[in-house]
């Protein structure tokens, strides 16, 4: 019997890179590690003309069948060289992928009410989660942020995977203006969530996990960080967390996370 657990190394092919505001989305044929996938995942792919290099991306969608066969979606912000790269390439090109990769999302045993909080394109890894939430019939609400309209993901598919959706931008051009540090406390009474997902740079995290925590919710929080090799061998991702002993260490983000609780995170060491 082949196995269905544990990352893949595979040579997949680009399908299509569309772009979608600031974003490229990436498509990449992947045959099996769709079935792998569970949500907050994330692929290593190889970039640049030598291959040599690595980037993590988190996945977006991840579809075990199709008409080319099983695929996985990453989002890509092209503002840096990496990313830049590869959403230049043309349909048919070979890319050397690993994944899926790192601790994924827990989801609860019993329906509750979840609220999950992402800023720009670190929200892609909460897409495949909503739909798993509800597949176990919790109940779903959004809660997305951006610097502006272009940078913000996929809203519309938002408002057709919750039950509600709330939106800030800095600059006011969509939903509220304002950030999600402004918001979150007030979202979470709202929804009157028992457990929140976040995604998002590390002070979104941090106001996240602080509001959960006020609020007598239980949150994870998918910290992003460099990853030079994302399978833990170099020790070059820590995260200061308080272990389950209470004592103080640092975790790998590639292989202890990227999925953290939010109370065990030191967030004034990162």
């Amino acid at each position: 019997m082949t196995s269905t657990t544990g990352p893949l190394h595979l040579t997949g092919e680009v399908l299509s890179v569309k772009r979608v505001g600031a974003y490229r989305h990436l498509t990449l044929v992947a045959p099996g590690l769709p079935q792998r996938f569970r949500p907050g995942n994330f692929v290593a792919v190889s970039v640049g003309e030598s291959h040599l290099a690595r980037r993590s991306f988190w996945i977006h969608r991840a579809r075990p069948t199709g008409g080319y066969g099983a695929t996985v979606e990453v989002v890509l912000d092209p503002s840096g060289p990496a990313a830049a790269w590869l959403a230049g390439r043309p349909a048919g090109t070979k890319i050397e992928v690993t994944g899926p990769l790192g601790r994924a999302f827990a989801l609860p045993k019993e329906p509750v009410t979840c609220l999950l909080v992402g800023e720009e394109y670190a929200a892609a890894t909460l897409f495949p989660l909503a739909e798993r939430l509800r597949e176990r019939g919790c109940g779903v609400h959004l809660l997305l942020g951006a610097r502006d309209e272009a940078h913000l993901l996929s809203a519309l598919e938002a408002r057709r995977t919750a039950r509600a959706v709330t939106v800030v931008t800095a600059d006011g051009s969509v939903g509220q203006r304002g950030s999600i540090a402004d918001v979150v406390a007030e979202e979470i009474s709202r929804a009157s969530a028992d457990v929140v997902y976040a995604a998002g740079p590390v002070p979104v995290l941090h106001a996240v996990a602080e509001a959960a925590e006020a609020a007598g919710a239980w949150s994870q929080t998918a910290v992003e960080r460099p990853l030079a090799c994302a399978t833990g061998l170099c020790h070059g991702c820590p995260v200061p967390v308080i272990g389950e002993d209470g004592v103080a260490r640092q975790a790998r983000a590639c292989v202890d996370g990227p999925v953290f609780r939010g109370d065990r995170v030191r967030w004034a060491e990162l």
